[in-house]
């Protein structure tokens, strides 16, 4: 079936930026996070923001001017928060090491996964800078997570929603003192994820294949597990993720890809430029010319959309990527 399109694509939350503040953060401010409780003597001058989804939720509420730094960029910024976060420094798209976030001097950090912000954390634990006086503060999606022997994003139970990015959202808010930006913030992406519901409600429970990157076509592939981000996308488009796995970064070969046969292909674009898979045209090359491979129904059909990948993760941005993903299947004829 085809999907018919009764709304435009993600609007720009960037008309908050200029309303005037209207309720008053008082400190100090404790805040529970993860387990743990943070205080604010104040609102924060200097942030680090560890992660894209992190650096872009201030950014959206208009605190450019309030981060030192940022690090981890799967993908490029938004466009409509480029020119603010040309004023920010970005330490590394990759992981950046504890040494160079405190020369920065930061007054608070914020990060949005585990490996930034954790017990196993590439960078730092959250006590490194408790000891020197940092508050700092993970994603509630990060710990909402159960950490698996070996595989550090852990694994879901339940499918992860944007509610989890709207206490975010909230609580970033509310430590910057501008709780009146989060809420304007958060009313804006109900109602775009309420549209997008609606918009496909009949769309026919699709299955959708998120395949992340590759270290090559000859490795497993990384894949968004069934109950993460990418299974919301699929949820919130009416179908389902072909995976369906708890686990959030699941590795499959595709033999195994193959026997889930999606009903739509999505091939992110990650801008890190780590492995050639990372770039969608490569992955829709290896899809398209492989002679296993594009046996696939999906590919067969031309039933493969690209999303960008930090839509994937976590993130503000897997909005966005599920409003990508519906334009794109406006073109498609769906089974």
């Amino acid at each position: 079936m085809r999907i018919k399109s009764i709304l435009g694509g993600g609007s720009a939350a960037l008309w908050i930026l200029g309303a005037p503040s209207l309720a008053q953060t008082s400190y100090p401010l404790t805040i529970a996070n993860c387990g743990h409780s943070v205080t604010f003597e104040a609102a924060p001058e200097r942030a680090v923001a560890l992660g894209q989804n992190s650096a872009e939720i201030l950014l959206l509420l208009g605190l450019g001017d309030r981060m030192a730094a940022s690090a981890f960029w799967p993908n490029a910024v938004l466009p409509e928060l480029a020119e603010a976060n040309a004023g920010v420094e970005v330490i590394t798209v990759e992981f950046p090491t504890l040494e160079a976030v405190l020369s920065r001097q930061p007054d608070f950090v914020a990060a949005m996964l585990t490996t930034l912000l954790g017990p196993d954390s590439r960078v730092a634990k959250r006590e490194d800078f408790e000891t020197l006086g940092i508050p700092a503060y993970l994603s509630p999606s990060a710990c909402a997570t159960t950490l698996d022997a070996g595989d550090a994003y852990g694994s879901r139970e339940a499918l992860w929603s944007m509610d989890l990015i709207y206490q975010e959202i909230d609580d970033l808010a509310r430590i910057f003192d501008v709780a009146d930006r989060g809420e304007a913030l958060i009313a804006d992406l109900r109602a775009r994820e309420t549209a997008l519901r609606e918009r496909f409600a009949d769309a026919g429970d699709p299955t959708f294949l998120f395949w992340f990157s590759s270290p090559s076509p000859a490795d497993d592939a990384y894949l968004g597990g069934g109950n993460g981000p990418s299974g919301y996308i699929a949820d919130v488009l009416g179908g389902s993720n072909a995976i369906r796995t708890e686990a959030d970064w699941p590795t499959l070969g595709w033999e195994g890809i193959m026997a889930a046969d999606p009903t739509v292909v999505v091939a992110a674009q990650v801008d890190r430029n780590r492995w050639d898979l990372d770039r969608a045209e490569t992955k829709i090359e290896f899809l398209t010319t492989d002679p296993t491979v594009s046996q696939m129904a999906a590919v067969q059909a031309g039933r493969i959309v690209v999303m960008s990948g930090a839509a994937m993760n976590p993130s503000i941005r897997t909005l966005y990527g599920a409003e990508e993903v519906a334009e794109q299947l406006e073109a498609i004829d769906l089974p």
